[in-house]
């Protein structure tokens, strides 16, 4: 039989599109991903995706194989999860999801702190909160509210984040800063086009929410770099040449050392509100409400 964790490597690949973004979620090495897709498509003996710099694009054997595979796969995981739940643990266990970078940013400085098991999942928001209904996750911070009035799950708004334009500390901002005095939005438009622009693959709504609330179209342009995340953007462009769109409390400490200026912040607002997504059936809710009192404690109250 082929070994399983060939298949769970591919599922992942296929899934999150990179071999980078796999390795996270599996919590390996991008090498050992490398290893274990080359291993399933040499036993198989077809394709399985088209490589590419940007992305992994699945071929037809590889979304075939996949249709197969998925459901199978979700199934183990999801019992494992709820297996890992009934056994009985030596300290309390708390399962969270969220994006990648807020986790760095929010939770990461403080996991010494805490005296409880922590388990972090990075994602979509659509599939992190799939798995707090399934009973998967215990906690998911996300920008997206569902009013499914049968789910378990409660929404509690605790922040917003503002999303705006920076550059690097060297870009010449001086034809933006003119534009923007006059209000010459038309203009301004056409000079973005001179600089050299960066995103993130998991990040493209922030470009094109901003772009549309502001010149009432989608962009003419894509960015020069997509990059694996928003923290990827700002260390590329700090002290460098480059502007972004990025969330304000990602960016507050580059902005401080004045590694990255802020821009432009809209002549309309474009924000989210970020929400506190659990299960209203959670068992450690003392634990939960730790972690929601770190993220009190740093951002912004709403």
């Amino acid at each position: 039989m082929v070994n399983l964790e060939w298949y769970r490597t591919f599922k992942a690949i296929y899934d999150h599109g990179t071999l980078t973004k796999a390795s996270v979620a599996l919590y390996s090495s991008q090498p050992g991903v490398s290893v274990h897709l080359n291993a399933l498509e040499s036993y198989i003996g077809k394709k399985l995706f088209e490589r590419t710099s940007r992305r992994m694009i699945p071929t037809e054997d590889g979304k075939f194989l996949y249709e197969f595979i998925q459901e199978s796969l979700s199934k183990l995981e999801t019992a494992e999860q709820h297996f890992k739940k009934t056994t009985q643990e030596k300290n309390p266990s708390l399962n969270i999801g969220m994006c990648s970078e807020t986790f760095q940013l929010i939770i990461e400085p403080e996991l010494a702190t805490l005296d409880f098991d922590l388990v972090a999942r990075f994602g979509a928001h659509t599939d992190l909160i799939k798995d707090l209904n399934n009973g998967i996750l215990d906690l998911v911070i996300t920008p997206n509210e569902q009013t499914d009035k049968k789910s378990p799950v409660t929404y509690t708004a605790f922040s917003k984040e503002k999303i705006i334009l920076v550059a690097g500390s060297k870009t010449d901002i001086k034809p933006i800063e003119n534009l923007l005095r006059s209000q010459d939005l038309n203009g301004l438009e056409e000079v973005f086009k001179n600089y050299s622009w960066y995103s993130s693959s998991n990040e493209m709504e922030h470009f094109r929410r901003f772009w549309y609330d502001n010149f009432k179209q989608n962009a003419s342009f894509k960015p020069n770099y997509i990059l694996p995340s928003i923290t990827s953007i700002i260390r590329s462009i700090s002290n460098k040449d480059g502007l972004a769109i990025v969330p304000d409390f990602l960016c507050e400490d580059a902005i401080t050392n004045e590694e990255i200026k802020v821009v432009w912040e809209g002549t309309k607002k474009t924000e989210n509100t970020l929400y506190f997504a659990s299960r209203t059936d959670l068992k450690f809710k003392k634990e939960l409400a730790v972690i929601q009192d770190i993220f009190k404690s740093k951002m912004k109250s709403i």
